[in-house]
């Protein structure tokens, strides 16, 4: 299968998935979401044990593209919706993938780019790389991940990092358990593989079922959440704050807030 804006490898069991539009710092945008999808299902179908996540260039995922933001500001109420499951499918195609997956941080990693690094079982990340669910800061809403988050670090704070919506580094993620390890730039997709011979020498059957048990813990509640999430995630983007938020980030200027 040919891809445009991801690249994928796969070499003895291990599949490599490279966000490929280093000059747009791996931007997401929707063709990119798709082609995701269609290589998490290649690589399930061709039997790899192993997926690795990672960005081209000098940085993982600079969140979503300005182009996306730009076109999402007139899009009906349908359109969000849609756009919304959409986001909502690749997330949690990602955190349920049957085999392990690691992400790769090579460099900052910011919104959407943090949301994919969150979903994945294991995250290594270079000193040099910034986290951030930078969405509140132009009246968006990270809604999706903001249903694993909790899980992972705790109601307290995935207040403080969802509203905030500050940048943080790599040591922080690191204490905050968003971060398995912080390893050197020049030997990230090194340590990456080794951790994924490590984790082939483990039966493929035993991750798996590990997989599905843990997942089986949280699944009911995480259905609920998702589709609030989704419902959440549409409906804020037809606001007044979403507009003049977008807008005002492509303009490069301070947002007018409403009242709210």
């Amino acid at each position: 299968m040919q891809f445009q804006v991801i690249q994928l490898a796969r070499e003895a069991l291990v599949a490599t998935l490279t966000l490929n539009r280093p000059d747009k710092r791996n931007a997401l945008n929707f063709q990119m979401l798709d082609e995701l999808l269609l290589a998490l299902e290649e690589v399930e179908r061709a039997g790899d044990l192993v997926v690795i996540l990672t960005g081209a260039g000098k940085a993982f995922c600079a969140g979503m593209d300005l182009e996306e933001l730009r076109a999402l500001i007139d899009k009906s109420a349908a359109q969000h919706g849609e756009d919304s499951r959409r986001m909502a499918q690749v997330f949690r195609r990602l955190y349920e993938f049957p085999r392990p997956t690691i992400a790769a941080v090579n460099g900052p990693a910011i919104a959407g780019g943090t949301g994919l690094a969150t979903m994945c079982d294991f995250t290594l990340a270079v000193a040099e790389a910034k986290f951030g669910y930078t969405e509140v800061r132009i009246g968006f809403l990270p809604a999706i991940v903001s249903s694993i988050l909790v899980w992972q670090v705790g109601h307290k704070k995935a207040r403080e990092l969802l509203l905030s919506g500050r940048i943080f580094d790599a040591a922080e993620a690191y204490r905050l358990g968003l971060v398995d390890e912080v390893v050197s730039s020049d030997g990230l997709l090194e340590r990456a593989h080794e951790l994924s011979r490590q984790l082939l020498d483990n039966s493929p059957g035993s991750l798996s079922a590990s997989k599905r048990l843990v997942n089986s813990f949280i699944s009911e509640a995480l259905d609920r959440q998702i589709e609030q999430a989704v419902d959440q995630n549409a409906a804020i983007r037809q606001t007044a704050d979403f507009r003049e938020g977008v807008t005002a980030f492509l303009e490069k200027r301070k947002p007018r807030w409403s009242d709210g």
